[in-house]
């Protein structure tokens, strides 16, 4: 690209304006990659913060990360995002003491089966497998061995196929509880394929699932000696310091950033779009028309049912909407030396079923920078809610949601944690979007993707339209935004690669 396009490309950039709806991780990514390039960005989140499922929480001084506090490595775009933010001297490794698992049968409780996927063995004799599913078990899941492999097809459910080559023990009381925790569903709902890609080609090479198992498990190991790391990754001091210098990194472009800004509709306006918002001053008695945003394109970075009602009458061909689980994590402050010795690793896993909370993660066991900053106290958070089982939590208030999240953390962890014990609480509720594992969840996503590609100057950008986890929901940002940039910059149908 030559002196002159570019500094065309720069006057038509410094032309153009976008307004982002939700100030979420995805809206931030969204904005960001925009204002880089010189268009004029401006920010409305309807909340009174940023950071949509990244956000903290501060118990008696300490903060802590109150939704996501983590990510999956895979890809290396979140650290190569937190590289060019300067935030790679915080990233922190979880310590690899693992999980256990309480609810099985028979089993007060147990570490979770090492030399897995899913849950799914690799060997179903090995101690710590039959130690929760029995001999019985064991026994059915050998099974698998002599069954003749999968040759015509592929078995898109991962509870059917567990259920079908290594019977209901390993489904329900190893496989349930993981794909319950990681993604809020149940394994029949799960799609192999993308839980656990390759695990259909290996079962038919090595002749069973847990050969497939195997396999995938070194080819894994060969992958992590060529390129070392943990599956997941944190940021010391909490995942809001990636809010944070997102913010700071919109604010040096220039940007324009609104919290408490709630968006009402958007309206075609020639080429372009208005933005309606309530006026600044319009209260419940004082009703003032709305101020009016003129923008050359509008990206939408909210969750699935805010963005359905402003995308209604501009985008055809949605479909139905996804079933979004009701989550709640109540992170609980613990003066509790008994829990010094990290009785049950960095977390537990329950069997669906079993107890009113899905899953419990000892934070302050789990990561380094929280056990420091917490002075020999403890951080524990409570999750509770999955896919078509409401939060126990939701229609509790806050003092009895915590007093509900102690008891079961005190059962969970083996410890007897009593009322003196609890120094603060904080309840978080989140309106999870279906994981992008979930059978069907990629074809409706290429639905959605072409849906809302033929609005022009439109975009949307999210965990609804990418799937969970900030290993899909940044790259798809970014993508989205350079979509509707490069329409802005120079039309539909003709976008150099020029960024």
């Amino acid at each position: 690209m030559t002196a002159d396009t570019t500094a065309d490309l720069a006057a038509r950039a410094a032309h153009r304006h976008v307004v982002v709806i939700g100030g979420g991780i995805a809206g931030l990514v969204a904005a960001r990659e925009c204002a880089k390039v010189g268009m004029r960005v401006t920010v409305l989140e309807a909340e009174g913060e940023l950071g949509g499922a990244i956000r903290g929480a501060e118990l008696d001084g300490v903060n802590v990360d109150a939704g996501a506090e983590s990510y999956a490595t895979r890809g290396g775009h979140v650290r190569k995002m937190l590289v060019e933010l300067g935030l790679d001297d915080r990233i922190v490794t979880p310590n690899p003491a693992g999980a256990w698992l309480v609810g099985a049968p028979g089993v007060d409780s147990a570490p979770l089966p090492k030399g897995g996927i899913l849950g799914i063995p690799a060997n179903p004799f090995a101690e710590d497998v039959r130690r929760i599913i029995g001999w019985g078990g064991a026994w059915r899941a050998y099974v698998d061995r002599l069954r003749p492999p999968l040759t015509i097809g592929q078995e898109h459910s991962l509870g059917a196929l567990v259920a079908k080559r290594m019977g209901h023990k390993v489904r329900d009381l190893l496989v349930a509880p993981v794909t319950a925790g990681v993604y809020s569903a149940d394994p029949d709902d799960v799609d192999t394929e993308v839980a656990a890609p390759g695990l259909n080609e290996a079962l038919t090479r090595t002749g069973s699932l847990s050969g497939g198992v195997a396999q995938l498990l070194v080819d894994r190991a060969d992958r992590a000696k060529k390129a070392p790391g943990s599956a997941v990754e944190g940021i010391s001091g909490g995942m809001t310091a990636l809010v944070a210098a997102l913010a700071a990194d919109l604010a040096e472009l220039g940007a324009d950033v609104r919290t408490g800004t709630a968006v009402r509709s958007i309206a075609r306006d020639g080429a372009g779009w208005t933005v309606a918002v309530p006026a600044v001053g319009d209260d419940a008695e004082e009703d003032l028309p709305d101020e009016t945003l003129p923008a050359d394109a509008v990206i939408i970075a909210t969750a699935e049912p805010p963005a359905r009602a402003l995308l209604d009458g501009h985008v055809v061909g949605l479909g139905e909407a996804g079933e979004a689980p009701q989550i709640e994590i109540v992170s609980l402050l613990l003066a509790a030396p008994e829990l010094d010795a990290a009785p049950r690793g960095t977390g537990v896993l329950t069997v669906p079923g079993s107890r009113t909370a899905k899953a419990l993660t000892h934070a302050t066991a789990k990561w380094g920078w929280l056990r420091e900053a917490a002075g020999g106290r403890h951080v524990v958070r409570v999750s509770f809610g999955s896919q078509g089982e409401p939060a126990a939590t939701a229609g509790l208030d806050d003092d009895t949601a915590a007093r509900l999240a102690l008891d079961e953390a005190s059962a969970m962890l083996g410890v007897a944690l009593p009322a003196s014990s609890l120094v603060a609480a904080h309840r978080a509720r989140f309106t999870q979007s279906q994981p992008a594992s979930l059978i069907g969840a990629a074809a409706r996503r290429r639905e959605l993707r072409s849906a809302i590609a033929k609005a022009e100057g439109l975009g949307v950008v999210g965990a609804w339209v990418s799937g969970t986890g900030l290993a899909q929901v940044i790259p798809e940002a970014t993508a989205e935004a350079d979509r509707v940039r490069r329409s802005l910059l120079w039309g539909q149908d003709d976008h150099p690669d020029a960024f």
